[in-house]
């Protein structure tokens, strides 16, 4: 994944929100949003937007389109959208909560991705460090929580569905162990 700056990931982000704020389903949402919105953009200096804008443009990321009044219009390209995406969707699934009761069931992650694709591997294993998840071994790791959806839309977004399997379990053997790990003293909640 590219490593965007502050404001990059603002524009990129904000880009990509466009379609989300089409699509809000009240006007008290989309009101909410534009606010939120207005509040962080007032603190970006206009050199470093402009920087921002300029670099983005360059790894073709955005492209302006012209439009027929003389204005100019910024839009994402395949790769933007792809890595806005990615920024959205590692952002919101980091700030997952957890639920305040176990519901007794284990998701374990395997994954067996080539060598070709190391670079989602890597992504894939801070991603499942940052929810949380114990490592079992190289390629699994395990979690109480229910975070099966985000990581399934991280696999998706990379296309490499067939090198990922997602296992929900009621029992594992050394569960007292696992679970000392995620509980006070073992306890479940």
């Amino acid at each position: 994944m590219y490593k965007f700056g502050p404001v990059q990931k603002k524009i990129i982000l904000a880009l990509l929100g466009g379609v989300a704020l089409g699509m809000s389903s009240s006007p008290r949402q989309y009101f909410k949003t534009l606010r939120v919105l207005r509040k962080d953009w007032k603190k970006i200096d206009q050199r470093n937007f402009n920087r921002s804008i300029k670099r983005l443009s360059r790894e073709k990321f955005i492209e302006e389109k012209k439009l027929p009044d003389g204005s100019f219009k910024l839009i994402l390209t395949k790769e933007g959208k792809r890595q806005a995406k990615m920024l959205s969707l590692l952002g919101s699934s980091i700030n997952f909560k957890k639920p305040k009761r176990w519901d007794k069931k284990w998701r374990i992650v395997l994954f067996d991705i080539p060598e070709k694709d190391r670079v989602f591997r890597n992504i894939l294993r801070d991603h499942l460090k940052t929810l949380g998840f114990h490592k079992l071994q190289h390629s699994v790791f395990i979690s109480p929580y229910p975070f099966e959806k985000s990581i399934l839309e991280l696999v998706a977004l990379y296309s490499v569905e067939p090198y990922v399997r997602i296992i929900t379990a009621t029992k594992i053997d050394n569960e007292s162990k696992i679970k000392r790990r995620f509980f006070k003293n073992g306890k479940n909640k």
